[in-house]
């Protein structure tokens, strides 16, 4: 059943980063967490988030 996005908890977007985290999609686990951060009140809790899901870097490595 879907869900309304407003009524998403901080704790259900972390446990989205997380999920996407497991599936080896850490931008969507970025993003996900940073909704988390900016719903949260608490300014160290929102930098503890941050830190946990960082930006994944965009620059690619070549395998030779």
């Amino acid at each position: 059943m879907p869900r309304d996005p407003a009524d998403l908890t901080t704790a259900d977007y972390l446990d989205g980063a997380r999920e996407m985290t497991a599936a080896n999609r850490p931008y969507l686990a970025h993003l996900l967490a940073e909704e988390a951060a900016q719903r949260t009140t608490d300014p160290a809790t929102a930098a503890g988030i941050r830190a946990t899901f960082p930006a994944p870097t965009t620059t690619r490595e070549e395998i030779a």
